[in-house]
């Protein structure tokens, strides 16, 4: 699909608009990544890999729950995400899994981490883990995007770059708000994550970035996908909202026996976003999963 600006993109990400901004940036090989690491000097690093849509801030109410149980927190806005450039490239898997490599190797981070992936970014965490599986220690994936329906446009559209384009700049505003209706069940909460992605999305590109991740990224049909991450061998937590309506709680237990996780909790009352939703919850399944892992290996 050709690089193009809707017209409600009325801002440019450079180094000016980034003054003001919370947070770290870095420039990688594909472009700047905007981050955060923080959290106790010295605790084992959790590396948070988002979603289809959502920025960092997406991460905040985890990660101020984990650093609580000693856990250090590495999360970034994916490229087309919050303030991550708009690369003029192919939005794929690739790429993502390019930019949790180089920022982790630019930050000096060594050891195994324990990687965190939600919806789309359970892919991606997966396809990380693929590549780089002494890195990881164990795998937590919330909610994971890969087994569903379509929700958003077909792929007869998306195979078209025209016609791909096309319904981008005339729909796609429209179809990012639906899609975010759907992701949690709090109606405040729905306002606040709609508001905070939508502001990143008054940047040049952003529904560009979208749309080609939705070409290049394939959201269902990737049972192959959570069956060779089973076969690595590494660790694994998989968590689903009960009430999850974008990746439906009818996929765990297929998601269950291709993955073979050690540990599966369905949290109640819950949507799709669960670490939004309920931060502490899945900071206590994360932290006594990585700290029971932990123990095991010193044993």
């Amino acid at each position: 699909m050709k690089y193009f600006a809707a017209a409600e993109e009325d801002r440019r990400l450079d180094p000016a608009s980034r003054r003001h901004l919370r947070g770290e940036f870095v420039r990688l090989s594909d472009g700047v990544t905007h981050y955060e690491l923080s959290g106790p000097d010295g605790g084992p690093v959790a590396v948070l890999a988002g979603g289809l849509t959502v920025p960092l801030a997406y991460w905040d109410g985890l990660a101020e729950q984990l650093h609580t149980r000693g856990v250090r927190t590495l999360a970034c806005s994916a490229y087309g995400r919050g303030y991550s450039d708009r690369v003029r490239s192919r939005y794929d898997e690739a790429l993502f899994v390019r930019q949790l490599a180089e920022l982790r190797s630019e930050l000096g981070i060594d050891g195994a981490v324990h990687l965190v992936g939600t919806s789309m970014g359970a892919l991606v965490a997966m396809a990380y883990a693929a590549e780089h599986p002494d890195t990881v220690a164990t795998l937590t994936l919330a909610g994971p995007a890969g087994l569903i329906r379509q929700h958003l446009p077909p792929h007869r559209v998306l195979a078209n770059d025209r016609l791909a384009g096309f319904v981008a700049r005339r729909f796609g505003r429209r179809l990012l708000e639906s899609h975010l209706g759907h992701n949690v069940r709090d109606p405040e909460l729905a306002a606040r994550l709609t508001a905070m992605v939508l502001d990143a999305y008054r940047y040049e590109g952003s529904l560009f970035a979208f749309f080609d991740t939705l070409q290049h990224v394939p959201l269902s049909g990737r049972a192959d996908r959570f069956r060779r991450t089973g076969d690595l061998g590494i660790p694994a937590l998989l968590l689903w909202g009960a009430d999850d309506q974008v990746t439906p709680i009818d996929q765990l237990d297929r998601a269950r026996s291709l993955l073979r996780p050690e540990q599966c909790h369905v949290i109640p009352d819950c949507g799709h976003m669960a670490p939004l939703e309920r931060p502490g919850e899945v900071a206590e399944r994360i932290s006594a999963f990585t700290a029971d892992r932990a123990q095991k290996e010193a044993s």
